[in-house]
């Protein structure tokens, strides 16, 4: 896990950005407040109160506001803390055209580590807006720049590089390979900014990049860096576009989708996934079209649509019948069963189908990498708990614990082992209850 410090709040994210202690910050809004003719009291403990979710008053608002050069009535018409300006990212804002990619790309190399833990940054109309013009982005055209000539043999061996990595997530989980995947990042970002290169060595690059921004992007969201991990991949959908490889991108759509919905943005994760198939190539594989119906599948179910949620699941299962076999790209070539039925068990179990569920889940769990191994005990575990075998259910949870704490690097995973463990309430007195969440306690946060 990065040790860098990570930002639970929007304005712990503003003041970070401007080297602000929380003392400093007080005593500035102090001093700004007496310019305008608003006296304030503000302390340290006043600005951590605002940190842990306490509104400020009237009158901060207006001297911050001021301050930042945020008109107050924009403030006031956004809401507290909506209006701080944290939420401005190059990836929505600058063109969609190969500068626009390489500026994207650079902003993300520049300050991916400044990870805003806690809040999502891009909802709404923003992130719908955001499928919108990936729909309608003009493909790359070829530029010349300045700078050493890029090789097959140089693009070949980061693609490599980066193939690796991918398997070691699987493995070990994104939390610790996170350096790596940003460094990775910065190289191709450098040969695409700097070098020279031919027509069809640039469309690869742009198509490397999509890879390893996407990856590094999944590792954040792995390490519980929600927002980050949605600007990575931003960065990813704009260099598949710029690749004209709208296959991925409709890829890295579905994945942006559980960024949102476990953040309580369910209708959005539907309409992410509804603009990535309904302009997804047609000329896509049935294995790759199965992953697109399953996040449709999980996202409707989600949303609290079970018939949708069947028709899809319903579909995807059909899909994967009729070409498992069939070849697949390279980004999608850790996808097979097992991802199939974590899906199907999971929108089963919303639908009241436990012990459908619980068979589905326990094959998922089976056929799983570590990581995944991980994450998805808790769902197997909540579903056994939920059918009323708690033993079974501990003994699921146990195998995820045991995981992170010999192998697996995932925040994800502990987070969903800490909402199994707040699922046991009734149970506390039971001692192998009390003596998995001890367990569980011990484990760090940072795994």
């Amino acid at each position: 896990m990065p040790s860098e410090s990570l930002a639970a709040h929007p304005l712990s994210f503003l003041l970070q950005t401007h080297g602000w202690g929380k003392a400093e910050f007080a005593r500035i809004m102090q001093k700004h407040g007496t310019s305008l003719g608003i006296p304030l009291t503000t302390n340290r403990t006043t600005v951590w109160k605002w940190e842990q979710g306490q509104e400020p008053d009237t009158d901060a608002q207006r001297v911050l506001a001021d301050l930042l050069r945020v008109p107050y009535e924009r403030a006031r018409a956004q809401g507290w803390p909506r209006w701080l300006p944290v939420w401005e990212v190059t990836g929505l804002t600058a063109p969609w055209t190969e500068a626009g990619t390489v500026e994207a790309l650079s902003d993300l190399v520049g300050s991916g580590r400044m990870d805003r833990r806690g809040f999502l940054t891009i909802t709404g109309s923003a992130l719908t807006g955001l499928a919108a013009s990936w729909v309608d982005a003009p493909s790359a055209v070829a530029a010349a720049l300045n700078g050493d000539r890029v090789t097959d043999t140089m693009v070949a061996t980061v693609e490599q590089r980066v193939s690796t990595l991918r398997t070691l997530d699987d493995q070990l989980g994104g939390a610790r390979l996170l350096d790596q995947a940003r460094g990775d990042l910065a190289v191709v970002t450098g040969l695409l900014g700097g070098g020279r290169y031919t027509d069809r060595v640039r469309l690869r690059l742009y198509a490397l990049a999509a890879r390893v921004t996407h990856l590094t992007g999944w590792m954040a969201y792995d390490a519980g860096l929600r927002s980050a991990g949605q600007r990575y991949c931003i960065g990813a959908l704009r260099s598949a576009r710029t690749a004209g490889d709208d296959a991925f991108g409709a890829f890295v759509l579905a994945e942006m989708g559980m960024h949102v919905s476990e953040a309580g943005r369910t209708a959005d994760r539907v309409a992410l996934i509804t603009t990535a198939i309904d302009n997804a190539p047609r000329t896509l594989s049935p294995a790759t079209q199965c992953f697109l119906y399953l996040h449709k599948a999980e996202a409707s179910s989600r949303d609290g649509d079970h018939r949708a949620a069947g028709t899809a699941l319903h579909h995807a299962t059909s899909l994967w019948e009729r070409g498992a076999a069939e070849e697949t790209p390279d980004w999608l070539d850790w996808f097979g069963e097992a991802q199939l039925r974590s899906t199907e068990g999971k929108v089963l179990l919303r639908a009241g189908q436990v012990e459908r569920a619980t068979s589905s889940l326990e094959t998922s769990v089976t056929g799983a990498a570590p990581r995944d191994k991980a994450v998805r005990s808790s769902r197997l575990a909540e579903a056994r708990l939920t059918g009323g075998d708690l033993e079974g259910a501990l003994d699921a949870a146990h195998h995820g614990a045991e995981l992170l704490e010999d192998s697996v690097s995932s925040v994800r995973a502990l987070d969903r082992l800490k909402e199994f463990s707040a699922r046991l309430g009734p149970h506390k007195s039971v001692p192998s209850v009390r003596e998995f969440r001890e367990r569980l306690h011990e484990l760090p946060t940072a795994v």
